[in-house]
């Protein structure tokens, strides 16, 4: 689940709008098919992560007993004994931080062929290389020898540098790979 537009889209509500909605929340949750789905997955004696909210932060904890709608977990950093909702118990590891991303990415009207541009691929690597075709969704350009489609908000601007720490750094514009294009036609 995005978070951040999920907030963005709250920030936007009115008050009494927040209100209803946890309200609707409070309902769904008390549904004891959340608790019994939960609740069959915990054994005592069983380290868990909780959610706190009062600390917007995850906790490790174990379980000492399950009760009709909370269980008592000893938080494993304090020694301290609390009744934690079965709901708050994070069992599938979920990341709780919630980041509010900004914009990401360069937009369609912001590159052109030619341009250097970078992104990182699935494997985490960092790539970098020319545009040679701008797509509706998606540029396509070339890594080393490699064309790569990649959609606009992946990518980021490439500054080339070669100066050292220290030095003046040489400026100089670089030929657009259409430009080199059409200097070949005319020769």
């Amino acid at each position: 689940m995005n978070f951040s537009e999920t907030i963005a889209t709250l920030n936007s509500a009115s008050a009494f709008d927040l209100y209803r909605l946890r309200a609707a929340i409070d309902r769904v949750l008390d549904h004891p098919g959340w608790v019994d789905a939960v609740r069959s997955r915990l054994r005592i004696g069983q380290s868990v992560e909780y959610f706190d909210p009062s600390t917007n932060r995850s906790h490790p904890g174990q379980i000492l007993e399950l009760r009709r709608k909370q269980a008592v977990v000893l938080d494993l950093a304090t020694q301290k004994r609390w009744l934690i909702l079965y709901v708050a118990i994070n069992l599938d590891g979920a990341d709780v931080d919630i980041r509010e991303q900004p914009k990401q990415g360069l937009g369609r009207n912001e590159v052109a062929i030619g341009d250097l541009v970078g992104f990182v691929d699935r494997s985490q690597q960092q790539r970098s290389g020319r545009i040679v075709r701008l797509n509706d969704k998606t540029v396509t350009l070339i890594c080393g020898q490699q064309p790569w489609r990649v959609a606009y908000g992946l990518l980021h601007r490439v500054v080339d540098s070669s100066a050292f720490s220290g030095e003046t750094l040489e400026l100089e514009v670089m030929e657009s790979h259409a430009e080199s294009v059409e200097a070949e036609r005319d020769e």
